[in-house]
């Protein structure tokens, strides 16, 4: 590995560090419940990208099945958070005005 492998890989990490951070902020903060969850989602995509990063730089292909788990067990988290979401916010159904029937004359 070169020393240009070793920095690219080292400023990967700490981006990835960084946006953890930032993620911590935004997940601790958001105002709605749709921030957290998209925080969740992106938690996991960094989770990945940390291991992919750890996988480049120790050289191993074990990794990208965890990787894959992780990617999926996210993908999951996100569509059931939004499918709670969707239930939790659906508009109440608004009552269907009868019509009056016309009046007949004596």
């Amino acid at each position: 590995m070169t020393a240009l492998d070793n920095i690219l890989l080292d400023a990967a990490l700490a981006v990835i560090l960084l946006a953890g951070a930032l993620l911590l902020i935004r997940i601790r903060r958001g105002p709605s419940m749709l921030d957290r969850a998209v925080g969740v989602d992106v938690a996991a995509a960094l989770m990945v990208a940390g291991i992919g990063v750890q996988a480049a730089s120790t050289r191993t292909r074990y990794y990208l099945s965890i990787m894959l788990v992780i990617a999926f067990l996210g993908f999951t988290s996100s569509v059931g958070i939004a499918r709670f979401i969707a239930v939790r916010d659906r508009p109440t159904p608004r009552p269907v005005p009868r019509p009056v029937p016309p009046k007949e004359g004596p």
